[in-house]
């Protein structure tokens, strides 16, 4: 059953019923608008809304309230999910990807089998050099791990050059998670994990490689980067992890750096929240009293790090967490750019040239 009314806005009020059986009962309140149907906003006339819209201006709000009714008794539940890894613009939003062939599961597995061993090889030399000397082999870890972040925003500015996509999410968690790791980084110089030129050196130069194989490996394949990138943060993740454990009774003694004390817990948090595309925002608000709250907030960090890369790894599949629920559509531009559906730099250049104009166009 659907009731519609005009106001002098030209705002079109949409009142849904459906029933799925004959015991559950949906109602869903949508104010139709030329730009979205999944919007209301609080310019519209609040007599010709089911319901009074929210006193908070300039921001957007998605309701869904489910009336159950058993022996009846009515239940109503109002639901705001948090799922930024599956939040869609609407009713064009891309299909799901088919299910993969075999070959398509023996190129992921050989992907992850080179990252592995490349990790592995990396991982031993670092065992080996920096044995006992844990400031001086997280500062090279820092150093390190802060560089994919650099090579991703590389490549999709350059895909934005091209035309051939314009992943505005992408961009902004991989600079959040550039921003956090840059704190790791400026950490360890504060604990001295830079005193030595050896360590700065070969740091340094680890990264400009590295950095070099990123966005070539990035460029053919997102899917292969971002799983090794995976594997570096989950290494990261396991060695702050160990030290904590060794070193916590000794740690709890010492004081925090100031400079820890400031990113976690002071100042606007918004990149902090940023990069942690699995959590809500402002859900996690660390404390930090002493050097051990701070090697643990970092070791939670490469956690965070390892969720974001293995979301990155399906395509299309990343999205900012505050790009949902109220700010998803807060600019009122009117103008709703288009991702391209293209993985890699091959695929875009085979797309931009083999599909049609109106379809490169939404697609921009």
């Amino acid at each position: 059953m659907i009731l519609s009314s005009s106001s002098s806005s030209s705002a079109t009020v949409l009142f849904t019923i459906s029933s799925s059986s004959s015991t559950t009962k949906t109602r869903r309140y949508i104010a139709k608008t030329p730009r979205s149907p999944f919007l209301f906003k609080r310019n519209y006339n609040p007599a010709s809304l089911p319901f009074p819209p929210s006193t908070r201006s300039t921001k957007f709000c998605r309701v869904q309230a489910t009336v159950l009714k058993e022996n009846e008794d009515e239940k109503v539940v109002v639901e705001e999910s948090f799922r930024p890894s599956t939040l869609t613009h609407g009713p064009e939003a891309s299909p799901q990807p088919s299910s993969p062939t075999e070959l398509d599961k023996w190129v992921v597995k050989l992907e992850q089998s080179v990252n592995i061993f490349l990790t592995d090889s990396v991982v031993t030399i670092l065992d080996a050099l920096y044995h006992g000397r844990d400031y001086a082999r997280f500062y090279v870890l820092e150093t390190i791990a802060r560089v994919p972040y650099f090579a991703f925003i590389s490549v999709l500015h350059l895909y934005e050059s091209f035309g051939w996509w314009r992943r505005s999410d992408y961009i902004k968690v991989h600079f959040a998670e550039s921003w956090n790791e840059m704190h790791h980084l400026l950490i360890m110089e504060e604990l001295g994990g830079n005193s030595w030129w050896f360590d700065r050196f070969l740091a340094q130069h680890m990264a400009f490689f590295y950095y070099i194989m990123t966005v070539l490996m990035y460029a053919l394949s997102p899917r292969m980067a971002y799983h090794f990138s995976e594997c570096v943060e989950n290494h990261a993740f396991e060695t702050y992890d160990k030290f904590i454990k060794a070193q916590g009774e000794d740690l709890r003694k010492m004081p925090a750096p100031e400079v820890a004390v400031k990113y976690y817990t002071e100042g606007d948090l918004y990149l902090f929240d940023e990069f942690q595309t699995s959590r809500a925002p402002h859900s996690r608000r660390p404390k930090i009293e002493n050097l051990y709250d701070v090697f643990l907030n970092i070791r939670d960090d490469e956690a965070e790090h390892c969720k974001t890369m293995g979301a990155c790894q399906t395509h299309g599949n990343l999205r900012s967490p505050h790009s949902y629920p109220e700010d998803a559509f807060e600019d009122d531009t009117g103008s709703e750019l288009r991702q391209a559906d293209c993985g890699g730099v091959a695929d875009c250049l085979e797309k931009s040239v083999t599909s049609p104009p109106s379809k490169q166009k939404q697609n921009i």
